[in-house]
């Protein structure tokens, strides 16, 4: 077998590969978040990389899903160096599966959910409180949202409609999905009437028009925690850092995320 190995390296190096430099690989992070985080992240990576060294510089890979497929995916061991969840619980699991180094956690970000139609929808805006029906509203229509046991989306989602009294009459008519953005997909392919989604996930799909928004009150905090993993390279403590700088905050006040913290830099 190290004969094997051997021949399967000198191969290797005449077709004209070698292993990337340990510096280049020290550089590389990957990034594990919360699906309705994309498009401000993937423009908030690009001013980092740029911002640290450009082509030969810092490298960030992101792998974008529901928080609870993430968390569980860390707590397998998948090799990551900072996690962004879309809310606290995933965050905390991880913690207390011992994947993620809880000495940096900084809850960074804020969102809300809203209620979504397919753009060219009849439907105009409503008020959403007390009573509110939305059985009605569906009519034989399907209602898009995150899984309710799991996707931190459909956990709001959920919350807000047993505290507005709507859920029981409501509950049967649920497509739910993988994550926020496939239940926005199910809505602007007009595969479901209506969706509850995050505000800022509604505001980047121009097949969808917000319709209404639930009350504050109604359901817990949209809060987004980030941290590094519990094995992460050094670089984490600096891309959390600039995640936090005022150049990273104008890019997620752009995507409608309130952001919870004061810039430091």
């Amino acid at each position: 077998m190290p004969h094997l190995v051997r021949l399967l390296v000198i191969l290797a190096l005449l077709l004209g590969w070698s292993p990337p430099p340990a510096a280049a690989q020290e550089k590389s992070l990957t990034v594990f978040a919360a699906a309705s985080l994309k498009n401000a992240l993937d423009d908030i990576n690009t001013a980092y990389m740029a911002r640290n060294g450009g082509k030969n510089g810092a490298k960030i890979a992101a792998s974008y899903a529901a928080s609870s497929t993430l968390a569980k995916q860390l707590e397998q061991g998948a090799p990551a160096d900072v996690f962004a969840s879309a809310d606290v619980d995933w965050m905390t699991y991880a913690i207390q599966k011992k994947a993620i180094n809880e000495s940096t956690r900084i809850d960074l970000l804020g969102n809300r959910i809203v209620l979504v139609a397919p753009n060219d929808s009849a439907l105009s805006q409503v008020a959403i409180g007390a009573g509110f029906d939305l059985a009605k509203l569906a009519g034989d229509g399907r209602i898009a949202t995150g899984d309710v046991q799991a996707v931190p989306v459909g956990k709001y989602a959920k919350a807000a409609l047993e505290k507005l009294g709507s859920w029981s009459a409501v509950a049967g008519k649920f497509a739910m999905a993988d994550n926020v953005r496939a239940a926005l997909t199910l809505v602007a392919r007009k595969e479901a009437a209506l969706g509850i989604v995050y505000e800022t996930d509604a505001k980047v799909e121009p097949g969808v028009k917000i319709i209404g928004y639930f009350p504050a009150d109604s359901y817990p905090a949209v809060i987004y925690p980030f941290a590094a993993t519990a094995n992460a390279k050094a670089d984490a403590a600096g891309y959390l850092a600039f995640l936090r700088s005022s150049a990273a905050k104008l890019i997620f006040e752009k995507y409608g995320f309130t952001v919870l913290t004061k810039p430091t830099s």
